[in-house]
């Protein structure tokens, strides 16, 4: 007879809660200098750090929420939790619920702060694509099975794209693409799926906005004082901190300096003032984060946990991932945040829930139960569709 492993992932919890205790302290570092519009508004050191730390609050109760969630109730909710992302999404654009900022219309006006839809959109996406391909009728070999999921994303990313959140397209664009792979849908598909998506990106890049980014991105020293100024002061933060990094709260590059310090570009800010092993501790727990949840993937003994448990790691480290690249000038920018370092409500509660679902799901004690009550259901369909076939 087979045992249940009980136990949650400590290293999982242990890595998690490393990665919060930097982000609470680099974003007090990176808020604590008082600026002249800060003044105005009578705002203190502490005003970005005491809401960082409520927000933190509030992650841990949906972490421990997500934690105590039974496998079960969270496959049934899956598509509902899908339709409720979507409308909030929509309500973005309802007029006294949306917040515009930078050009941009992304956040629902929420006390006692502001929500993005789209950070629970790629959850929400992640949970029903799991459930939908741990489905009995799911068929790898299956184009019609491709194109369900991909009919939803694009749905979406017309959204994302309309507020307009182009990063946000592509991280869910990534995600789905990257479990449907996972899950050993034939690879034909997806690389047909690229006949419309390239012209599609080109068409979108080819925007002036987004087009000034990628040409500062290629040379940002053309323009040093307009689009390519963000760029360079990451760079100059980077490369000012050295091997030991300047000190904790040394940072010249956050005297107004270098924009979104404490969101988007928090990572420059570790490396200036934490410098290279700082920024390699960083990465080293991301890639642990993403090997143990992989090592939640490999226990897994129900399909739908096996992909949940793919899903989640894939979503938080490739946000890691695109982040790192952009204050590193790999990548063109996006306003997307370091998962659990950056200041950002919508980002810090949905990843901390996701830390959740993982932990959860590493006790392995609903895997066997699920297995054990629906074996029998799917080997009796699979007889049905032997018998009768797929076509009927």
């Amino acid at each position: 007879m087979n045992t249940v492993n009980r136990t949650y992932d400590r290293w999982l919890l242990l890595i998690t809660f490393f990665l919060l205790g930097l982000g609470a302290l680099m974003i007090y570092s990176s808020t604590a200098v008082v600026s002249p519009a800060m003044s105005k508004k009578d705002m203190t050191q502490f005003f970005y750090f005491k809401r960082h730390l409520f927000t933190m609050l509030l992650g841990f109760v949906a972490m421990f929420a997500a934690y105590r969630l039974k496998t079960e109730a969270l496959k049934k909710a899956a598509l509902p939790l899908l339709v409720f992302s979507f409308i909030l999404l929509i309500l973005v654009f309802a007029p006294g619920m949306g917040i515009s900022a930078g050009g941009a219309k992304r956040w629902l006006k929420l006390w006692p702060s502001t929500f993005q839809p789209s950070e629970l959109v790629k959850l929400s996406m992640v949970i029903f694509l799991a459930k939908y391909m741990s489905a009995y009728n799911y068929r790898t070999d299956s184009f019609a099975s491709f194109i369900k999921p991909i009919a939803i994303m694009t749905v979406f990313q017309a959204i994302f794209l309309k507020q307009p959140d182009f990063g946000a397209a592509i991280s869910l664009g990534i995600i789905t693409l990257s479990m449907l792979f996972f899950s050993g849908l034939r690879l034909r598909y997806i690389m047909s799926l690229a006949v419309f998506a390239v012209p599609a990106i080109i068409i979108l890049i080819k925007e002036p906005y987004r087009w000034k980014r990628v040409t500062s991105f290629l040379n940002p020293w053309n323009d040093p004082q307009g689009s390519g100024f963000h760029l360079i002061q990451s760079f100059i933060a980077l490369g000012s901190g050295g091997l030991k990094g300047v000190g904790l709260g040394e940072s010249k590059q956050k005297l107004l300096f270098l924009p979104e310090i404490h969101t988007d570009f928090i990572f420059s800010l570790v490396g200036e003032e934490l410098g290279l092993i700082g920024a390699a501790v960083i990465i080293f727990l991301f890639m642990m984060l993403f090997i143990r949840g992989l090592a939640v993937t490999n226990k897994a003994k129900d399909s739908f946990v096996y992909y949940l448990s793919f899903g989640l790691s894939i979503m938080i480290a490739l946000q890691a991932l695109i982040n790192f690249f952009v204050v590193t000038g790999m990548i063109p920018t996006k306003g997307l945040p370091l998962p659990f370092i950056s200041y950002g409500g919508s980002s810090l509660l949905v990843n901390m829930a996701a830390a959740g679902l993982l932990l959860n799901l590493s006790k392995g004690e609903d895997s066997r139960r699920i297995v054990d009550r629906t074996k029998e259901l799917v080997m009796r369909k699979k007889a049905l569709r032997a018998v009768y076939g797929s076509g009927k």
